[in-house]
């Protein structure tokens, strides 16, 4: 949405790729006061029309990624991550951020399956998510829940952050 939005957003996906790796959270009080930020620098720069961009961009984020969160896929860090990112670019290029976030999400997922030998267990619990829709309806798998204990989660911040990062330099 603007340039100076990629530097602040930067220092953000760093600290949050960080403690995500480290202790697979992102804490509030990194993304909240980011999320915040992003509102005022945006209406500051661009008045209301900015605003509007600001608003559309966290709206679509936590939409996207909220209904995955629901479903028990992802985690809410990474969701406050996404509307934070979007109150900072607006919904055009966190649109583009989001489906680069996705494929590289998804390449990170096989690969992470296959290094740790569980291929097998993350294509049946994929076929059983997307499948399952018919039976449980946008409900998660309480097997691949993030709050289930035994379930593998994989930090998604590196795949926000290269999705995030990919925008900048398509913009």
């Amino acid at each position: 949405m603007h340039s100076i939005a990629w530097w602040p957003t930067v220092i953000v996906l760093a600290v949050a790729t960080f403690t995500d790796l480290r202790s697979r959270r992102i804490p509030n009080w990194l993304v909240l006061p980011f999320m915040g930020a992003g509102i005022i620098v945006t209406a500051w720069l661009h008045g209301w029309p900015g605003i509007g961009q600001s608003l559309g961009g966290l709206g679509l984020g936590l939409l996207l990624f909220g209904i995955l969160a629901w479903m028990g896929g992802m985690g809410m860090g990474d969701v406050k991550l996404c509307a934070a990112i979007g109150a900072w670019i607006g919904p055009q290029q966190l649109l583009f951020a989001l489906v680069v976030t996705g494929l590289v999400g998804g390449i990170m997922a096989v690969s992470w399956a296959a290094f740790g030998g569980f291929l097998g267990e993350l294509f049946t619990g994929t076929g059983k998510m997307v499948l399952g829709w018919g039976k449980q309806g946008l409900r998660g798998n309480s097997e691949m829940s993030l709050a289930n204990p035994k379930a593998r989660k994989m930090p998604y911040a590196p795949a926000i952050a290269i999705g995030t990062l990919f925008s900048f330099f398509m913009h």
